[in-house]
């Protein structure tokens, strides 16, 4: 029996072979570039990076595409782009839902974060605006967060425009009276979360995690009406709102990914990252300056013992 081994898999034997994985030989199986979605929040940088770290430890072409949270899914479902390491399921629009149950695009399981999103403000907050942290003290005290710009009504930070319109639909639905200001970036957002912490001016904004910001300061949530079953944010009342729907996180790819490179498709399925793993690569480079590379090849050295298994299972 012989066997062909073109150049890039016998990159990746070599690689594999130094770490102890078994490569296989067909794999890549084309050498056409793995397509890899970037959006436009850290988090997700460290879950791609690490992603494309082991497709390219596997002998795979990585092309990174940068794309928004929400045109990201007719890419997907036309192959125009290939895989998305982080999906969250309570912010994905009106067509993500449709290409899925189509199969135009594919889900490969939970990410393994366990994410929670909704209002944040600091502490400090309660005293301006007594009966915080329950969301109907925000009638009440709108003008504790107001500025110049929107007083008498507060001002609310919403995701960036690109990321939907999550917060402003739930303050018009129950007639909130805030002015909603869309963050420009990520960065924007915690950039003034931190200089109002500096000096104790009143804040209050959209925020998930898992997010490195909540080791470096206190924050505390806005709490909504409890229900049973998922929050309906669209449909909402003012005395029994519950705020928003919490995500899982799902990794997906287009729908011909398998097909193509099955050994990858294998490999993604299985693999998970965690809170403080996500934490651990945002405070690196959101906080220490380091390069996204430099941290997601970090990851990779110091858990070897997690993902070698995932490239042994693929790439038998």
């Amino acid at each position: 029996m012989s066997y062909k081994l073109n150049i890039p898999a016998f990159v990746a034997a070599a690689l594999l072979a130094a770490s102890g994985t078994a490569a296989f030989a067909d794999v890549p199986e084309s050498p056409d570039p793995i397509k890899v979605i970037m959006n436009d929040w850290t988090g997700q940088h460290v879950s791609t990076k690490i992603a494309g770290a082991l497709l390219e430890k596997m002998g795979y072409n990585i092309e990174y595409v940068s794309a928004g949270a929400l045109p990201q899914h007719p890419g997907l479902a036309q192959g125009n782009l290939h895989f998305q390491a982080e999906v969250w399921s309570n912010n994905v629009g009106d067509l993500y839902p449709k290409m899925v149950e189509s199969g135009e695009i594919v889900v490969l399981g939970d990410l393994g974060l366990e994410p929670k999103e909704g209002w944040i403000y600091p502490p400090y907050m309660e005293e301006r605006c007594p009966g915080l942290p329950d969301y109907q003290a925000l009638y009440d005290c709108a003008q504790a967060f107001a500025t110049a710009e929107t007083f008498p009504n507060g001002r609310l930070i919403t995701y960036p425009a690109d990321w939907g319109t999550r917060s402003r639909d739930v303050v018009d639905g129950i007639d909130l009276p805030f002015k909603t200001i869309a963050g420009g970036s990520e960065g924007a957002m915690i950039a003034e979360l931190t200089s109002a912490m500096a000096t104790e001016a009143p804040i209050i904004s959209m925020m998930w995690q898992p997010h490195w910001i909540f080791a470096a300061h206190d924050f505390n949530w806005v709490e909504w009406t409890p229900i049973e079953g998922d929050c309906v944010e669209e449909t909402q009342e003012k005395d029994n709102a519950c705020g928003f729907a919490q995500a899982t996180v799902n990794k997906v790819a287009w729908s011909g990914f398998e097909d193509k490179w099955p050994a990858a498709f294998k490999m993604l399925s299985m693999m998970t990252l965690s809170n403080d793993d996500q934490n651990a690569g945002i405070l690196e480079v959101d906080n220490n300056g380091r390069d996204i590379h430099e941290v997601a090849a970090e990851w990779l050295a110091n858990n070897e013992g997690r993902w070698q298994p995932w490239i042994e299972a693929a790439m038998q």
